[in-house]
């Protein structure tokens, strides 16, 4: 099957190969809320107790779906937020109308961060401290967003630019820009809570009478934390669940061997066990049925992808600057390019882990992948 891709920008899924998917494949999969968006500063009830809000963002993808569960913690009504929107004037504002309009006059109990990418952690150091909550994420991703926060983990500066080297990206334009955004992470996130309280896989997190079973997940952050109802058969998958995109898996300076991709596909996996009419939350695009036809499009992608890989690398050898082409069509600006760039690596990088690529460091300093 045929699916054509449109490069998109995000910040944390970035330019991914899968963009906007054909119809064929969209219609496998059924938005029980049709076109219906929540308007800005409301939120619009998907099941029992959860709310769908959603905020702008300033990118090509340009908005993030947050969460609002009703709760009650040691005998105090009030409520769970999912996610937080990056840092910027214009996100407060939107949540001071769900503040003022959407709570019933009730408190923000707890803030759950599913992973440290900046449009879900961004703002839940101000909303923490504005509703004296606690913040509940998984420790790898808070000690990762505490390091973030402080410097950079692999959206640019020096040592993404010399990563990005080693891989074929030498143009020394693109190698100034993306050594001179250091700054890019804690620009948008540039504090966390001092404290927070562990969520990891199996765990079971008990929001207004009703269990959510933690699903771990690997390849787009260090340790997502996806969330599973079983009573209301509803999923909220952060982003290792989209319906119209693929999730950006990119290897970066900060694991320059590591191999997302392998991580990324064994972690979707988990989701086949869940009930076929569970309700998909994501935090882009729309709640979603069909959550297994969009497991089986997302291995299929991906699988289509390798396939690309191997044939480039079969007619020579082939740096991640060399395969971004292959696996991009469009012309990319230089934000887009290193999100295209880790995933290019992720994909050679999973075939060198697999024994179907060998690689070489060759003598201009760059890593080039040929048939093993």
């Amino acid at each position: 099957m045929a699916i054509t891709y449109d490069v998109y920008v995000n910040v944390n899924s970035a330019p991914s190969s899968c963009g906007p998917v054909m119809n064929s494949l969209e219609k496998e999969l059924h938005y029980p809320f049709g076109d219906t968006l929540p308007a800005s500063g409301t939120a619009l009830e998907v099941a029992p107790g959860v709310r769908w809000i959603r905020m702008g963002l300033p990118f090509a993808l340009d908005h993030i779906n947050l969460w609002l569960l009703r709760d009650e913690i040691d005998g105090r009504p009030g409520w769970t937020v999912v996610d937080c929107c990056i840092t910027r004037d214009e996100a407060k504002a939107q949540w001071e109308e769900i503040f003022a309009t959407q709570l019933q006059d009730l408190p923000i109990l707890r803030v759950i961060v599913t992973h440290m990418h900046p449009d879900h952690i961004g703002l839940a150091h101000w909303l923490c401290a504005r509703w004296n909550a606690p913040l509940w994420i998984s420790a790898t991703d808070y000690n990762a967003a505490r390091v973030g926060s402080h410097t950079t983990t692999g959206f640019g500066g020096p040592s993404a630019a010399l990563f990005f080297a080693s891989h074929g990206l030498t143009d020394p334009e693109a190698v100034e820009k993306i050594r001179g955004r250091a700054n890019y992470y804690p620009g948008m996130v540039p504090d966390v809570p001092r404290s927070f309280r562990r969520m990891q896989e199996g765990d079971t997190v008990h929001i207004g009478g009703r269990g959510w079973r933690c699903i771990s997940g690997y390849g787009h952050a260090p340790e997502h934390i996806a969330l599973y109802c079983d009573a209301l058969k509803v999923l909220i998958s952060g982003d290792m669940m989209l319906p119209r995109i693929s999730t950006n898996v990119s290897v970066y300076d900060v694991e320059p061997e590591s191999n997302p991709l392998k991580a990324f596909l064994e972690s979707i996996d988990k989701f086949a066990a869940l009930p076929l009419d569970t309700l998909t939350l994501p935090s882009h695009g729309k709640p979603f049925l069909h959550l297994h036809q969009r497991i089986r499009q997302l291995h299929e992608h991906h699988r289509d992808r390798l396939a690309e890989v191997v044939a480039a690398c079969a007619g020579k050898p082939c740096s991640g600057a060399d395969i971004v082409p292959v696996m991009f069509k469009r012309k990319l600006d230089v934000h887009q390019m290193t999100f295209a760039m880790g995933e290019a690596v992720a994909h050679l990088h999973s075939l060198w882990f697999a024994g179907k690529l060998a690689r070489t460091l060759d003598s201009d300093g760059i890593y080039r992948f040929a048939p093993a």
